[in-house]
C-alpha cells in the first residue's frame, strides 16, 4: 500500500501502474449509478486483458469491460443498466458464446463475500441462496479451480449449523471472501492522502475497499483534508486503504454521480443499439473509446450542451426535467 501524503496520480498512470493482465479487479457502483467509468475506458485503451473481474450489482461498466474483451471470469450478482439494458448488452452476448465464465450470487451473498476479505477471514455464513438454483449451479468447474490457486475450492458451501440450537436455523451457506488485487471506486471527494467521502447510496463500495489489496480513487472534487475533518462521520474510505487518486470531473459519466449529475440518456440509448450489433460496437469502440486520447477528450467530444443537461440539481441531487427515455 503506497504511504506517501500525496497520493494524486493521471489516470493512466494509476491504472498502468496497479492494473496489469490477467490481475482481480473489482469495479464499484450499482447498475448506472457512480460506475468508474473513465477507469473503465482508460483500462480497454490501454487494451489490458484476462482480467478476473469482480462486482456487486454493476451494469455499464462492466458491460464495456466484457465487451471489449478485458474480462475471461466474472462473479457478479447482477449485470444490467436500468431500463437501457435489464441485462448487460455485451455480457449477455458474451455469456451465450462462452468467450467469459461467470460465477454467480445473490446481492447479499457478494456484499458477504468482500466483507469477508475486509476481515481477513476465508469466508463468512448466511442464510440467503438457500433453496435456489445459486446453490447447485456453478460458473467455474472443478477443474477450473484447482488448476487457479486463486480460485475458492468451492463456489459455496452448504453445512449444517453449528450452532442450531440458535434461532432453530438447520443450515448455512459458508460464502468465501473476496480479496482483489485492486479496487476501483468514483467518489465525490477525496483528499491528497486518500480519506473519501461517498455522498448518497454507498451500495458494496466500502466493503470493495476494505478487502482489496490496492485501490484507485477518481473523484469530483480533490478537496482540502480540513473539509473533510469537519465532519469526519461524513467520510467513509480510510486513506491507508488508498493507493491513487485521480481528480476527474465527470468521472462516472455517462453514469450518474449524485449531487453532481445525472445518467446521459442519449449516451446510453445509443450505446444500446450500438451494443446489440457487432459491427456497430465496433465502430462505437473505436469513436467513443480507441477515438480519444482521454476522459476530458471524451466529454468534448460528447459537447457541453449534453453534459450541461444532466447536471444535479442542488436541492435534489438529480437532474431535473431530464427526458429519461
Amino acid at each position: 500500500m503506497q504511504k506517501s501524503a500525496n497520493k494524486v496520480m493521471e489516470l493512466s498512470q494509476a491504472i498502468g501502474r496497479f492494473v496489469t493482465d490477467g490481475c482481480h479487479i473489482s469495479i464499484g457502483g450499482f447498475t448506472i449509478n457512480r460506475n468508474p467509468m473513465a477507469a473503465v475506458y482508460e483500462i480497454i485503451r490501454q487494451k489490458i486483458k484476462n482480467l478476473h473481474l469482480y462486482a456487486h450489482s454493476n451494469g455499464q461498466g462492466v458491460d464495456e469491460l466484457v465487451g471489449a474483451g478485458c474480462a475471461a471470469k466474472i462473479e457478479i450478482a447482477y449485470a444490467g443498466s436500468g431500463r437501457f439494458a435489464p441485462t448487460c448488452i455485451r455480457f449477455r452476448k458474451a455469456v451465450e458464446s462462452g468467450s467469459i465464465k461467470v460465477e454467480d450470487y445473490s446481492n447479499y451473498q457478494m456484499t458477504l463475500r468482500f466483507q469477508a476479505g475486509a476481515m481477513g477471514v476465508p469466508f463468512l455464513p448466511t442464510r440467503s441462496g438457500l433453496g435456489t438454483s445459486i446453490v447447485d449451479h456453478w460458473g467455474f468447474s472443478k477443474q477450473m479451480r484447482k488448476s487457479d490457486p486463486r480460485l475458492p475450492n468451492d463456489k459455496l458451501v452448504v453445512q449444517e449449523n453449528p450452532m442450531r440450537g440458535w434461532g432453530g436455523i438447520k443450515h448455512v451457506v459458508l460464502v468465501p471472501a473476496i480479496n482483489p488485487d485492486v479496487t476501483i471506486l468514483h467518489v465525490q471527494k477525496s483528499d491528497r492522502q486518500g480519506t473519501a467521502r461517498i455522498e448518497g447510496l454507498v451500495f458494496a463500495d466500502i466493503e470493495q475497499a476494505k478487502s482489496a489489496r490496492h485501490v484507485i480513487l477518481t473523484c469530483e472534487e480533490l478537496v482540502d483534508a480540513q473539509e473533510l475533518r469537519e465532519t469526519p462521520d461524513r467520510n467513509q474510505i480510510p486513506f491507508f486503504n488508498v493507493d491513487a487518486v485521480v481528480p476527474l470531473s465527470h468521472g462516472a459519466y455517462p453514469t450518474a454521480c449524485y449531487r453532481y449529475y445525472d445518467y446521459d440518456p442519449v449516451y446510453l440509448n445509443d450505446y444500446r443499439q450500438s451494443a446489440v450489433d457487432n459491427n456497430r460496437y465496433q465502430k462505437y469502440l473505436s469513436t467513443f473509446i480507441y477515438g480519444v486520447k482521454d476522459h476530458k477528450d471524451l466529454l468534448d467530444t460528447i459537447g457541453k450542451e449534453r453534459v450541461l443537461k444532466i447536471k444535479a440539481d442542488s436541492r435534489t441531487g438529480y437532474a431535473v426535467n431530464l427526458d429519461r427515455k
